[in-house]
């Protein structure tokens, strides 16, 4: 494989397209509602078993700051991992597998402050369309996964 080529799993939240590293793509799956979970951010909706593990699931639409949107048919669960561990990561509609020159990925601008310019890696173009890619180990950072942590372990038990 060339060295200076990205592929990128291209995925829908509302009208936008965002992308992730194929790398950081372990499972595309089919949506089915996450376990609720309590004292958590809003935008991490619940935990899914994974690989014989509990992870936090994230609705991306809202972690992206975009409005809530209907649950369909085309709805999908990617499983991201991350260096903390996997993440599920609700989007609209899985695309593809893009290759992207590496040299043609743009550093976000700079009027992406704060919680965008976090968890964005930068800006390529895939068929004509402009793609934003997530910096994945962003997605739940450490202050994140620490409170998912402790909720889960709350919510662990109580059920004991």
């Amino acid at each position: 494989m060339n060295a200076d080529v990205v592929k990128l799993v291209t995925f829908q939240l509302g009208l936008d397209l965002f992308a992730a590293d194929v790398l950081s793509v372990d499972r595309v799956l089919r949506y089915s509602p996450p376990n609720a979970l309590p004292d958590v951010p809003s935008w991490i909706v619940g935990v899914t078993e994974h690989r014989g593990a509990v992870i936090p699931v994230v609705d991306l639409r809202r972690r992206v700051e975009l409005s809530d949107d209907l649950i369909t048919p085309e709805t999908r669960l990617l499983v991201l991992s991350s260096s903390d561990g996997y993440v599920g990561a609700i989007v609209d509609m899985v695309h593809e597998v893009a290759e992207v020159p590496g040299a043609s990925i743009a550093p976000p601008p700079p009027l992406f402050r704060g919680l965008a310019a976090e968890f964005i890696r930068g800006i390529a173009k895939v068929r004509d369309q402009l793609v934003v890619i997530l910096e994945v180990d962003r997605v739940l950072s450490s202050a994140d996964r620490i409170k998912f942590d402790q909720s889960a372990h709350a919510a662990e038990a109580q059920t004991k």
